[in-house]
This record gives structure tokens, C-alpha cells and sequence, in this order.
């Protein structure tokens, strides 16, 4: 089973591909020139993508895929007029580029990665923010791609994620910070209902989906949404309590003292299904435990 993965240069990326790897699948990887490819399992063959789309075509006619993982995304809470561009090529018309490919070469299977984000106060569709609204415009795209030849594309959503060795900018990883400094750090009021999820927990459920994308009963999946979510949701202020508890010690946060931001998500959204067969296995205090373990 071959499959290409976009966004391996990222964290979740780097632990699906791990993970894919060790199940016996094989992994080709499609990055930018000159990305930092040091993080990505050696075991995966690169290939460095040109920005011109034959090269890309080319690429799936020879390697035929059966299925394509899509993780690649720019992701911007805020954004400027500037941003606009690097938002929309990474977003929309990379992926685009990849839909028009597997096409082409007649890939199986695609799975997207689509956001909490596209779904504010739980609507159907209502985006965040601009990043929220491309990941909503590409599955749009898409759904010509499905009517127009036999692919059959599927969504996860996710919301937050962490995990060990995680370099991103995340909540986990500023209290870990200020736990061993000692620092203080200003938060907002912390009323926000938080819904994080363990890496493991996250790529059990991409791993799940692939083995019913290659199963008799693939149509079943057709242009359908799925979610990954954490069975406990908490606010803010008490998701830190049971930071705290997990690693026996206390915070120094004062709360209050920043505001929330624009649109800020003050309940995610929890109208979506999870993959079929799959369940949570860690809960929060074991997953913070184990991060915490896996970053010393």
C-alpha cells in the first residue's frame, strides 16, 4: 500500500508517518524546496516539489498512489492583507494541484484535514477567521474532484493537539515553561471550553480511516466528515488544574489579565461523528504525563 503524505514537516505529520511506517506502509512525502526534512522518518521517500503542477502530475502517474493524506496547511489566527497569498496557495491551490493529480493518475482515496474552525458557535458553516474559511473553499474544490472521476475524499477535523516534541507554540507547552521557571504568565479569563487531543489518540483515527478507505466498504465514506475529540472538555482554568495534578505542580497564572481575542471559540464544535471503530484511549492526565515524559 502506497500512500503520499502533504504537511510531513509538521507535527502531526512526523507521527503519522512514524506510525504508517511501522504498520508496512509506504510513504512518499511531497514538501517544499528547501524544507527542513530532519524530522521526518528516513524511512519516507521525499519529493521536493517544484511549484509546477506537470512535475507533480508526473510524479503520481509514476508512483500510483492508492491513497493521499492531506495535512499540509498555513495556519493563522490572524491575518494581514499580506498574508492573503501564502494563505490561499497553501490552503487552496496546493491542495488543488494534488486533487488535480490524483485525478489524473487515479488515486483511491484522499483524506482532507479540516478545522474546528469552519464551524464557529456551531454552525454548519460559519469560519474564525480567513485560515478557517480556505480549509472550508478547498472542500468545495474538491467536490468536483468526486463528481468528475471515482476519488473518494474524506474530512477529520481536529481542534487542538499535543503531544511530546511538539515545537509548536501551544498552551501545554507555555505551562510546562513557566512550571519549571517559575514564571508568571498572563492569560485570559479562562472560561473557554477547551477540547484537546492526544497525538496517539490522532493518528489512531487517521490509521482507522485508511483501513476502511481500503475496505469493500469504501463508498461508504464518500465526501464524508469525521472528527477527533476528547471526551473531556473543560474550561481553560480548569484543563490548568489538571495540568497541574498531572505534573504535581502549581501554576503561576494570573487569569483575566488579557482579553479574548476576536471571534474567540468559547465553545468548540461538537456536532461532528467520530471515524467508525475508533475510541480515545488516553485521558488527559495519562497524555500530559506521557508528553511530559517524552520531551525529557
Amino acid at each position: 500500500m502506497k500512500i503520499l503524505v502533504t504537511g510531513a514537516t509538521g507535527f502531526i505529520g512526523q507521527n503519522l508517518i512514524k506510525l504508517l511506517l511501522n504498520k508496512g506502509y509506504v510513504i512518499h512525502c511531497v514538501v517544499r524546496q528547501n524544507s527542513d526534512i530532519s524530522k521526518i522518518d528516513e524511512r519516507a521517500k521525499i519529493f521536493e516539489y517544484d511549484n509546477q503542477i506537470d512535475s507533480i502530475i508526473e510524479y503520481f502517474d509514476k508512483e500510483k498512489f492508492n491513497g493521499v493524506i492531506h495535512l499540509a496547511s498555513l495556519f493563522l489566527a490572524t491575518h494581514t492583507k499580506d498574508n492573503i497569498s501564502d494563505l490561499i496557495y497553501s490552503n487552496i491551490k496546493f491542495g488543488t494541484e494534488i486533487l488535480e493529480a490524483c485525478k489524473i493518475s487515479n488515486v483511491k482515496w484522499f483524506i482532507n484535514t479540516g478545522t474546528f474552525w469552519q464551524n464557529y458557535e456551531n454552525e454548519d458553516y460559519n469560519p474564525v477567521n480567513l485560515y478557517a474559511a480556505t480549509k472550508e473553499a478547498f472542500e468545495s474544490i474538491a467536490k468536483y474532484y468526486t463528481q468528475t472521476s471515482n476519488l473518494i475524499f474524506t474530512t477529520i477535523k481536529l481542534n487542538d493537539t499535543f503531544g511530546a516534541n511538539d515545537t509548536r507554540n501551544k498552551v501545554f507547552n507555555l505551562w510546562s515553561k513557566i512550571a519549571n521557571s517559575g514564571e508568571t504568565l498572563e492569560m485570559s479569563a479562562g472560561e473557554q471550553i477547551i477540547d484537546i487531543s492526544y497525538i496517539d489518540d490522532v493518528i489512531s483515527a487517521y490509521e482507522i480511516l485508511i483501513n476502511q478507505l481500503n475496505s469493500d466498504k469504501n463508498n461508504e465514506f464518500r465526501n464524508r466528515e469525521f472528527v477527533v475529540t476528547n471526551n473531556e472538555k473543560m474550561s481553560l482554568k480548569d484543563l490548568s488544574k489538571v495540568f497541574e495534578d498531572a505534573i504535581n505542580t502549581k501554576l503561576n497564572i494570573k487569569w483575566g489579565v488579557r482579553p479574548y481575542r476576536e471571534r474567540e471559540v468559547m465553545v468548540p464544535y461538537n456536532n461532528g461523528q467520530t471515524v467508525p471503530n475508533w475510541n480515545q484511549k488516553y485521558t488527559l492526565k495519562q497524555a500530559i504525563q506521557k508528553t511530559i515524559r517524552g520531551n525529557y
